[in-house]
């Protein structure tokens, strides 16, 4: 058995946060709030994998009422996903990523970021496809308001 999940994630940017990408630590002087990390990609990349295996979702999981996950790396997160997956079976055979923003470049990060996030959920490097994209100045991740992420996972059993 197969299954797909899709992932979407967006946070808005703040100049009191660091900014963090696929857990790298990007620089630029604005990061994403919120109670976590707020690590945009990896976000969409639990929900992508929780919705793939009918879990519910990040914030079923990982509630960001709950204070054991302020400021958290999403890393862990991700790796509570994947022993949640494999708990249930499923093994994570590719994900592909795309983040939304207008800035900065993220070209240079991509391969630290493809290595944290094989690494996290126990993947080969090249099952972990992440791409950018702007939202050509159109809306709030085009004014520079925000970061979106999606995500697409492929599971099987």
């Amino acid at each position: 058995m197969i299954r797909v999940g899709l992932g979407f994630d967006t946070h808005r940017l703040s100049s009191e946060r660091e900014l963090i990408l696929g857990s790298i630590p990007i620089p630029h002087p604005f990061g994403c709030e919120g109670h976590s990390d707020a690590d945009v990609l990896i976000h969409a990349v639990c929900d992508a994998l929780l919705g793939a295996a009918n879990l519910r979702d990040i914030g079923f999981h990982f509630p960001d009422t709950d204070p054991k996950y302020k400021n958290i790396s999403s890393l862990i997160l991700l790796q509570e996903t994947c022993k949640l997956l494999a708990e249930n079976k499923w093994k994570i055979e590719n994900i592909d990523t795309t983040l939304v923003m207008e800035e900065p470049k993220i070209q240079p990060y991509i391969p630290r970021m493809q290595k944290a996030l094989a690494h996290a959920a126990n993947l080969p490097e090249e099952c972990i496809s992440i791409k950018a994209k702007t939202a050509e100045k159109l809306g709030s991740i085009g004014r520079k308001e925000g970061i979106g992420a999606y995500a697409i996972a492929l599971i099987s059993k």
